[in-house]
């Protein structure tokens, strides 16, 4: 897999190590100021999630981070903060396939 960035969105996906993947995200809820961030993510088939989990990310100096596996090669996932508003991608969320 290709280390990729959506830029507009400001969202930025790396392969580490097996089957794992390190998101960051510095987009739109935080630049409104979130005290927290949330990376909300799903495996299988991108529009029928599957072992949908929620995680704390991690504050660093490029925004929010957290390193998570991929199932089957892929991963769906957006972001929300304490106060549940939600960044989506505009509803389409993000995809990753490896």
């Amino acid at each position: 897999m290709q280390p990729w960035k959506d830029m507009e969105r400001c969202v930025e996906v790396n392969p580490t190590f097996g089957n794992q993947v390190n998101i960051i995200y510095d987009g739109l809820l935080s630049k409104c100021g979130a005290d927290r961030v949330f990376l909300h993510c799903g495996y299988s088939d991108p529009h029928n999630w599957r072992d949908v989990t929620t995680v704390e990310m991690d504050r660093t100096a490029r925004g929010w981070e957290k390193s998570v596996p991929m199932k089957n090669h892929t991963i769906a996932f957006c972001f929300k903060d304490s106060a549940n508003n939600w960044d989506n991608n505009s509803g389409f969320n993000w995809i990753v396939r490896a």
